[in-house]
């Protein structure tokens, strides 16, 4: 029993839409490529900014705290969700950032408690205000930390940034633990009222422990008084993360002039630390809220002075050197942030679009050709299969089926359109179609193919 013979492609039925399809094919398969890369570059080069982010703070009260808080309505005007953590302070908060598992974006971060860490995988957004480092104590005439050896000092609770700095500006004065010297790990109010009822002869007050009013108590208590570092100098080529600072007389009071002489303090810097993989449009607006918050002037602080790019332990990241040179692009200064986030990443895919755009004008044309020449060629491939058939034995019957066929083919090449560019290859088919024809016809007359 022969097989079944194979029929040619019901071609009749493709006939008006054949050349809309050939046009636009070759546009949507490259379009979609084209998509489909440009979708690829947004996720992985190019991403969109969170609309959450994560910041470790300090204690419950704390400047710290008050400081993120700020921040936090800042950044909840533009629509990012700033989630504030606690902390015990600048230790912890270094310790969140460096540990993957904690989530954690951002943090404030005191000088001087990153030495001997590896911080290769943070980067600093600036410098954003000073905390002194303020010594009292019982008596007078203290001008070195090294005279307060044997003595009782408050340097710090633990687990803070005050008792570290203070450990380090000890140690580099001689004083260690477990020495002659007793430590207390206290401070605030807790320290000075120790200081005042005389539980210790010394405190080391830093950040919120400093306040103005509170060194305006204790400088009014007789017997108390305040140590001027003359050596700060000195310290700050030491320690590379401090500053000097400077009290003037009557800056904490006027009116009695206090203090009475110029008192020269040192001080580290808080930095707005982040993980390398911020956003940069995240990082524009936390910069921002900085010069909100600490861009106006202080007690220690000119206008302006704060946020700052002063590379201290960290790296500052190079989207914080763009953004302290030239401020927010033109787009972020005149849309709405979601806006202006979409707007910049869509310049930023011009270039890949331009690189796939010229390619894709070339593969067109070619995809074009391909999709005309392969209808000629399906009538190419019905044709082989009529005349193979017809080479083999077959009836009378047979070749009326075959000869159905070629008729087939011959109406739907007559509703067939095709380019001008191509007409040769057409009428080449139709003489085919003819060849085919007559050797069907010779076989007929003759039973067989010559």
């Amino acid at each position: 029993m022969k097989a079944q013979r194979r029929r040619p492609p019901q071609f009749p039925g493709e006939q008006p839409h054949a050349e809309w399809r050939d046009h636009t094919l070759p546009f949507v398969i490259v379009a979609t490529l084209v998509v489909l890369a440009i979708t690829l570059v947004i996720w992985v080069v190019d991403p969109a900014p969170p609309k959450t982010i994560t910041m470790s703070a300090g204690p419950r009260d704390s400047s710290f705290l008050v400081t993120a808080n700020q921040y936090r309505k800042i950044l909840a005007r533009n629509g990012v969700r700033l989630n504030v953590l606690e902390s015990d302070g600048s230790v912890q908060n270094l310790q969140r950032l460096l540990d993957p598992k904690q989530h954690v974006d951002i943090a404030l971060v005191q000088g001087g408690v990153a030495s001997g860490v590896d911080t290769s995988s943070l980067m600093s957004l600036g410098s954003l205000f000073y905390i002194p480092v303020v010594v009292f104590y019982r008596g007078s005439g203290v001008t070195q930390l090294s005279q307060l050896e044997g003595r009782r000092i408050a340097i710090g609770r633990e687990g803070s940034g005050t008792r570290l700095l203070s450990l380090k500006l000890l140690g580099a004065n001689g004083i260690e633990p477990g020495g002659s010297t007793v430590l207390v790990p206290s401070d605030g109010l807790q320290a000075a009222t120790q200081l005042v009822s005389g539980e210790v002869d010394a405190a080391i007050l830093s950040g919120d422990s400093a306040t103005r009013s509170l060194m305006l108590r204790l400088l009014k208590v007789p017997g108390i008084s305040v140590m001027n570092f003359d050596e700060a100098a000195a310290y700050t080529r030491l320690f590379p993360y401090l500053d000097q600072i400077d009290l003037p007389p009557g800056v904490l009071d006027l009116k009695y002039r206090i203090p009475r002489e110029t008192v020269h303090l040192i001080s580290p810097t808080v930095e707005l630390v982040a993980r390398t993989n911020l956003h940069p449009a995240i990082s524009d607006l936390l910069i921002e809220a900085a010069q909100d918050v600490h861009g106006m002037p202080g007690l220690l602080q000119r206008a302006g002075q704060f946020p700052n790019p002063t590379a201290h332990e960290y790296q500052i990241s190079e989207d914080a050197q763009r953004y302290y040179k030239t401020g927010k692009s033109f787009l972020y200064r005149t849309l709405p942030f979601w806006l202006a986030s979409i707007g910049d990443r869509t310049l930023v895919l011009l270039l890949p679009v331009a690189v796939l755009l010229f390619p894709a004008m070339r593969v067109i044309p070619a995809l074009y050709r391909w999709r005309v020449r392969s209808r000629i060629y399906r009538y190419y491939g019905s044709l082989i299969a009529i005349e193979r058939d017809a080479l083999a034995d077959s009836t009378d019957e047979e070749r009326k089926q075959l000869f159905a066929q070629l008729d087939e083919i011959e109406a739907s090449l007559n509703q067939l359109r095709m380019p001008l560019a191509y007409a040769d290859a057409f009428y080449v088919l139709r003489e085919h179609v003819g060849f085919v024809r007559s050797r069907l016809a010779a076989a007929e007359r003759h039973g067989s193919i010559p």
